[in-house]
């Protein structure tokens, strides 16, 4: 594994040259710019930077030019398409007892996965040499540029440290993006699980310029916002946290937050196992409760529904101040067909209809990989294709 001198994690702006490179990256791997003229039309910028940029991807060995593009008059155009370039992106995605890992090319393609098990309550010392020596393992001698982690918790973006997590007992405080930087000697980037997921399925479903949220319902509630293909964190990175929402129907039941009350109680995987429990069906987890649902079980299936509606409840407060394009739902209750729609009928029922004309809520295309295609992105701003 090659690894680079630099070991910070400085979020600057890119130099210019280094920015139009991993646009025409990403343009040629979607299939919207097969030639030069497309790139330089997309981009708006001069042909001549274009075909100055293009080169040198080409050189680097991360874009190739063969056969012909699509005649609009003259001579027909070279096609673009991707190279066959070493350099690779590992990411991984932290659960309470499992670590998502993944390598990816500069396109944003995943070459291989794996996954692990870890206790996070372990703390991060035990956890992280756990997580590097599976990323080890998956890059094998792969060229590895950056590497990406999404974190079951609230992150401080800028520092790459936990910030107050409710479910991660020796991790408050701890600097995970500079600890990743220093095992792999190259530069490393840290957010919340629910962002990725959320910046990962964006970019595999809509365009750049639109705006989306996405909602991880499962063991716990958390939800990610893109405004025109970027995250939106807020002023301390808490932007999109549905979960601790304070709902009527839930009452003075008490949330791992400290408050009572919260969407999670009752809407969220351990919630319905705590209410499955209350009505003496012993259900041992969230995946039971769901499978129950789907045999027609009257208890679960109208917890489930019920769940749904709750959440869509919510979102619908979000979508008509917001106004996106769509809302993905991923975790193991997006499979729920029954929990999809109560969502989908509580959102279209409470909400303007301007807000949601064109809104699409739909399972995420991502699955269990969401995370990974957003962690792996965000590092990408990190690396300068052609360096």
């Amino acid at each position: 594994m090659t690894q680079s001198a630099d070991r910070s994690t400085d979020r600057r702006e890119p130099a210019a040259s280094g920015d139009h490179a991993r646009q025409i990256v990403e343009l040629v791997t979607r299939g919207e710019a097969l030639s030069r003229s497309d790139l330089a039309r997309l981009l708006g910028i001069a042909p001549s930077t274009v075909s100055l940029r293009v080169q040198e991807l080409v050189d680097a060995g991360v874009l190739r030019e063969n056969g012909q593009a699509q005649s609009s008059g003259g001579r027909r155009a070279r096609r673009l398409s991707l190279g066959g370039t070493p350099h690779r992106i590992l990411a991984a995605e932290l659960g309470g007892e499992h670590a998502r890992l993944g390598l990816l090319d500069l396109g944003g393609h995943l070459d291989r996965t794996a996954t692990i098990p870890i206790t996070i309550a372990d703390g991060p010392e035990a956890t992280l040499a756990l997580v590097e020596a599976g990323l080890r393992d998956l890059a094998d001698d792969a060229d590895i540029r950056a590497v990406g982690m999404a974190l079951p918790g609230p992150v401080d973006f800028e520092s790459g440290r936990v910030d107050q997590p409710s479910r991660m007992p020796g991790w408050p405080g701890f600097r995970v993006g500079d600890a990743l930087a220093e095992r792999f000697g190259v530069p490393a980037v840290v957010d919340n699980d629910a962002n990725l997921m959320a910046l990962g399925e964006h970019h595999r479903s809509l365009a750049r310029h639109q705006h989306s949220i996405t909602v991880k319902a499962g063991t716990a509630i958390g939800s990610g916002i893109i405004v025109a293909g970027a995250v939106h964190r807020g002023a301390t990175s808490a932007a999109g946290d549905i979960t601790h929402t304070r709902v009527a129907e839930a009452a003075d039941i008490p949330c791992s937050c400290g408050n009572h009350g919260c969407l999670e109680t009752i809407a969220s995987g351990a919630g319905l196992v705590r209410q499955m429990r209350e009505r003496g069906v012993a259900a041992a987890g969230a995946a039971e409760v769901l499978e129950l649902a789907r045999n027609g079980d009257p208890i679960a299936t109208t917890l489930v529904r019920t769940a749904g509606t709750h959440l869509g409840q919510v979102l619908s407060g979000v979508v008509n101040f917001f106004n996106p394009h769509a809302v993905f739902l991923t975790g193991s209750m997006s499979a729920s067909e029954p929990f999809l729609a109560a969502v989908r009928s509580r959102v279209y029922e409470a909400c303007h209809p301007l807000a949601t004309q064109t809104l699409r809520i739909e399972s995420a295309r991502t699955g269990p990989d969401a995370a990974l295609y957003g962690a792996a992105r965000l590092a990408m701003e990190l690396v300068d294709p052609v360096a």
